[in-house]
């Protein structure tokens, strides 16, 4: 009997749980929200470098869902796929910031107002025309589809007597602003403030129009659990603080909540432009969505918020950073400098933002290297202008060991693996980082104490940039945001990959894009230039062949100047020389199409020269003698055999034009090459990624050959 009984206890125990674990379930599915959201609406929803959806509305839905109790089933549709998702109740609510209007109220219930909007406009930042309303009669002004902003303008067009422009999306109206299109933008406050915290050459003008709250909304007349659980949450949020903290996190006020510790410096422009190396991890380098990052990206960005100003990051290389703001092309220049005497006669820094320091690194398993007297009769490398190379420099004969230096760090660390150096020196933030990405090193020696790094400016100016700087950054040094930008990058020296970038199918599949993007800015490089090379350079060399003294003259000395002059320091040149001697800063793919076209029309004329002299002398004499002019005989006679000559010397000067486009990256343009070195400062993977870049070169070249090959017996 008790044997029975126990068989029905154990057997009403197990009903009860199967009933309870379905009904938590059933729960569980009834709580579950699809909630419809736009694809691009900064800040309020985006995608952050890691590939995740986060914002404003975005953060304020989550944190409402997990005090409220309910899952959300997040969908990024775009905000016209959200309106019919939610109209034909395939969403249960959408959030995308949204205004609340009487129109949209017939449609939609919405909750208490989450976001006190306002419409607000904004020119280019170099426009010193429009001050007011007043200023755009005659003039053509952009809003995106289907927004307040869009309603505001038709509404005042004829009041002030503008025309309007509609855009989709952020892109194409922003865009529409900096090449001219339109005069001026309109967009709600927040997210022209963000726009412009991120980059976008634009200030704001006047104060902001008021306009309608933002609301999180549902189909009129269903799911009033949803909008009644999102009211109670919110209402939570904002008695508690955390609302604030949410909106503070990506509109900041630029002040400090904590009774104004940090003091506000009013900025002298509009836009700083930040100078900065392109690849030295962890303080600066491209992750695996292509965007930079590193403790100096991060600090600078905050600062920007904590402080209110706008900066612009230039990811032009260390050398090219220091020359680009002492030619007063970059208002200042973070990357990782350390701060000397000799430095401080022609830069002002900051207070000191990372105390660094320098160590020896040997290859894993090297056992005879453990002290710097074992460095006796080795080689030991170090990159050109660092702390590393003047301490390798002053010990170079108490230790006996001789000093190879790089220009960069993929450099450095390949010339240890392959055993051209002994051992290597340098920044211990950086070997760190690199033996976390693999790299087979070791450390043997302690860390000799090194110098600090700052924040630099050209000496005398932008003295409020420094002020700017070293107020955030004892203000991030007090709440501890300091030690956790710190820490995101130093603590184990790993940044986290969905993709395995250790394989060659691996760094391909994650790099695809920036790889393709590089290359087409080769290719577009090659493209223009020659194009143009062309042009002068045939006029060249026609000129060199001409009967007229004065242009032989002129053409030869073009010739010997350009030919006569390397290729990187023309770039240089142009790029750093030419834009302080105009005052006007040339883009950087503007200069390296200036620096390969002359070059590339040098020999170019040589090749028109050549071409023509190859013409036997006696077709030129025998035609003068029969009464054509010079010109008619070049045009009818000599030229037609020349070019014939010619063809396939102009394929082979495109495509060393082509292999020219590396030497460009030294002014900041990122080409293939530099592209590449991008890639290995993140993962550290040299041999895989240069075997990639000398892939896609070998196809488009070989490719280029073969073009040479029919175009040649065509004309032949």
């Amino acid at each position: 009997m008790k044997k029975r009984k126990a068989i029905f206890i154990s057997f009403f125990s197990l009903l009860m749980s199967l009933f309870l674990f379905t009904g938590k379930t059933t729960f569980a599915e009834e709580k579950t929200y699809k909630i419809g959201t736009d694809t691009t609406f900064a800040p309020f929803e985006f995608r952050d470098e890691n590939n995740e959806y986060i914002g404003i509305d975005i953060d304020l839905l989550k944190t409402i869902a997990e005090d409220q109790g309910f899952e959300v089933d997040l969908r990024p549709l775009g905000f016209d796929s959200s309106v019919q998702g939610v109209q034909s109740n395939q969403l249960d609510a959408m959030i995308a910031g949204m205004s609340i209007t009487e129109e949209r109220q017939k449609s939609f219930d919405f909750s208490d107002p989450y976001f006190d909007s306002g419409i607000q406009m904004a020119v280019p930042e170099a426009n010193k025309d429009i001050k007011s309303f007043e200023d755009l009669e005659g003039k053509t002004v952009g809003a995106k589809v289907g927004t307040e902003s869009a309603t505001f303008l038709e509404a005042n067009k004829d009041r002030y007597g503008f025309d309007i422009k509609n855009y989709d999306d952020a892109t194409g109206l922003y865009g529409a602003a900096k090449n001219g299109t339109v005069a001026a933008v309109f967009d709600d406050l927040p997210v022209l403030g963000y726009a412009i915290n991120q980059g976008e050459p634009l200030k704001l003008i006047g104060e902001p129009q008021e306009g309608n709250s933002y609301g999180f909304a549902v189909k009129k007349g269903e799911n009033k659990e949803l909008l009644k659980k999102f009211n109670a949450g919110l209402k939570k949020l904002k008695d508690s603080g955390e609302y604030k903290k949410i909106v503070d996190r990506y509109i900041t006020s630029g002040t400090s909540d904590d009774g104004g510790e940090m003091k506000k410096i009013e900025p002298k422009k509009d836009l700083y432009v930040i100078a900065s190396d392109s690849a030295f991890a962890p303080f600066e380098f491209q992750d695996e969505n292509n965007q930079y990052v590193g403790i100096d990206v991060d600090l600078v960005n905050r600062a920007a918020e904590l402080q209110g100003f706008n900066v612009r990051f230039n990811h032009i290389g260390f050398s090219g950073a220091v020359q680009a703001v002492e030619g007063n092309q970059a208002d200042g220049m973070i990357a990782g400098m350390t701060m000397t005497d000799e430095r401080r006669n022609t830069f002002d820094f900051s207070n000191s933002y990372f105390e660094s320091g320098i160590q020896l690194a040997v290859k894993a398993g090297n056992e005879d290297i453990t002290s710097y007297k074992d460095l006796s009769g080795k080689k030991v490398g170090a990159k050109v202008g660092t702390e590393s190379a003047d301490f390798l420099e002053q010990n170079k004969e108490k230790y006996n060991y001789t000093i190879k230096y790089y220009d960069a760090a993929d450099q450095l660390y390949d010339a240890v693996r392959v055993g051209a150096v002994d051992a290597l020196m340098d920044d211990y933030p950086v070997i760190g980082y690199a033996i976390a990405q693999g790299q087979a090193l070791e450390t043997p020696i302690e860390r000799e104490t090194g110098g600090e790094y700052g924040f630099a400016v050209k000496k005398g100016q932008n003295p409020e940039l420094i002020e700017m700087f070293n107020e955030a950054l004892a203000e991030m040094k007090r709440t501890g945001e300091y030690d956790e930008i710190l820490s995101r990058y130093i603590k184990d020296g790993k940044t986290e990959s969905k993709t395995d970038e250790s394989t060659f199918v691996g760094l391909i599949k994650n790099n695809y894009k920036i790889l393709l993007t590089g290359l087409g800015k080769t290719i577009a490089l090659a493209l223009i230039s020659f194009a143009l090379a062309l042009v002068v350079g045939v006029i060249i060399g026609l000129f060199s062949v001409a009967p007229i003294k004065p242009l032989r003259i002129f053409a030869s000395i073009y010739v010997d100047i350009i030919r006569g002059i390397p290729m990187m320091v023309l770039a240089f040149f142009i790029f750093f020389g030419l834009s302080d001697a105009i005052g006007v800063t040339i883009p950087d793919f503007t200069a390296g199409v200036i620096t390969l076209t002359l070059n590339a029309s040098a020999y170019i004329a040589e090749i028109v020269r050549g071409g023509i002299n190859a013409v036997p002398v006696g077709q030129m004499e025998a035609s003068r003698s029969l009464g054509l002019s010079y010109n008619r005989t070049m045009q009818k006679i000599v030229l037609p055999q020349a070019i014939k000559i010619m063809i396939p010397s102009f394929v082979n000067q495109f495509v060393i034009s082509l292999k020219d486009t590396t030497i460009i990256s030294v002014i900041g343009v990122v080409e293939l090459l530099q592209t590449g070195k991008i890639i290995v400062a993140r993962t550290m993977q040299t041999t895989y990624v240069y075997l990639i870049i000398a892939i896609l070169y070998l196809v488009v070249i070989t490719a280029l050959t073969k073009f040479a090959k029919v175009l040649e017996k065509k004309v032949n």
